[in-house]
C-alpha cells in the first residue's frame, strides 16, 4: 500500500466539523493530514495517533498568528487558499474556539470574505442572463447571447465556489443566533 493518499472534502463550509472529525479518524487508523489538494485532502501513511483537527481562517497569518495557537497546544498543519488553515493537536486541548461569541466572528469574517466575491458574480450572472434572453428574442445580435452564454459559465463557477459557502456561514451564523434566544 502506498505512504500517500488523496480524499475527497464534503465541503469544509458546509460540514466543518464532520471533515475534522473524518481526519481525526484517519489519524487514528495512521492516516494523517499533509495538505489540502483539489476539492480534498491529501494524507501520508504513518503510526496510528489519536489527534484532534481544527480549522481556522485567518487571510493575514504571520508569526504571531501560528505562536498564539501554538502556545495553546495546536501545531500548524497546513495552508489551503492563503487563508484556510487546519490545526492538529492531542485529544482534550482546549478548542480554538471555545465560546459562541468567538465562533460567530469566524463565520462573519468568512460570510463578508465570500460575499465579496458571490454578490458581484450574482449580479453578473443576472446581467448575462438577461443578455441571452435579449439576443434569443431579437432585441440584441446573436453573437451577443454566443457571448453571454460562454461567459456564465465561467461566472457559474465562481458563483457556485463562493455563494453555497456565503450561504453556509449565514445558516450557521442563524443557528447561532438562534441558540442565544
Amino acid at each position: 500500500m502506498g505512504k500517500k493518499k488523496y480524499v475527497m472534502s464534503s465541503g469544509l463550509a458546509f460540514f466543518e466539523e464532520k471533515e475534522m472529525e473524518r481526519l481525526g479518524k484517519f489519524a487514528q487508523k495512521g492516516w494523517f493530514l499533509e495538505k489540502f489538494a483539489f476539492s480534498g485532502f491529501k494524507l501520508q501513511k504513518g503510526e496510528p495517533l489519536d489527534v484532534i483537527y481544527s480549522l481556522d481562517y485567518q487571510s493575514e497569518a504571520d508569526e504571531e498568528y501560528f505562536s498564539y495557537f501554538e502556545e495553546a497546544g495546536w501545531k500548524h498543519v497546513c495552508t489551503g487558499a492563503g487563508e484556510m488553515h487546519i490545526f492538529s493537536a492531542a485529544p482534550g486541548t482546549t478548542p480554538i474556539y471555545s465560546d459562541q461569541a468567538s465562533v460567530k466572528e469566524k463565520y462573519k469574517r468568512e460570510s463578508q470574505s465570500m460575499k465579496k466575491v458571490a454578490l458581484p458574480a450574482f449580479l453578473i450572472a443576472v446581467m448575462l442572463v438577461v443578455l441571452l434572453f435579449s439576443s434569443e428574442n431579437g432585441f440584441l445580435p446573436t453573437v451577443v447571447g454566443d457571448i453571454s452564454e460562454y461567459a456564465s459559465y465561467a461566472v457559474y463557477i465562481v458563483l457556485i465556489f463562493t455563494g453555497m459557502p456565503y450561504l453556509s456561514y449565514q445558516y450557521k451564523l442563524r443557528k447561532l443566533e438562534k441558540r442565544n434566544v
